[in-house]
């Protein structure tokens, strides 16, 4: 098991802030967010990469851990709810392992 932070940022801090442990077996962050009942990550396609409704900024270290965006997700990115910023990600695309122990990612604010 490993654990994923999940942070909402409003104005004057988080919103909401948890943490939840998941397997790390290589399932997407966004089905370990849907089984948490993480609001925020709607998932509307159910992670087959054509809705954006999944999108989160991924903190640094864990930012640079991860392997590229690829070209179906850079362009997906260009239809989020929130601007996109250099560490935007679909959790669909991002892959639950044990090098990402403690990963963190903002949730935006927009997408609730």
């Amino acid at each position: 098991m490993i654990t994923v932070r999940f942070v909402t940022p409003g104005p004057q801090g988080p919103v909401q802030d948890r943490e939840v442990e998941v397997p790390a077996d290589g399932r997407s962050l966004m089905k370990a967010a849907v089984d948490a009942g993480i609001d925020g990550i709607a998932a509307d396609c159910g992670g087959s990469l054509t809705c954006a409704t999944c999108h989160v900024f991924v903190t640094e270290p864990w930012l640079a851990r991860l392997p590229p965006v690829s070209a179906d997700e850079d362009t997906m990115l260009d239809y989020t709810t929130e601007e996109r910023r250099a560490n935007s990600r679909l959790s669909c695309q991002i892959r639950l392992t044990p090098e990402l122990d403690g990963l963190t990612v903002e949730l935006p604010a927009r997408q609730y």
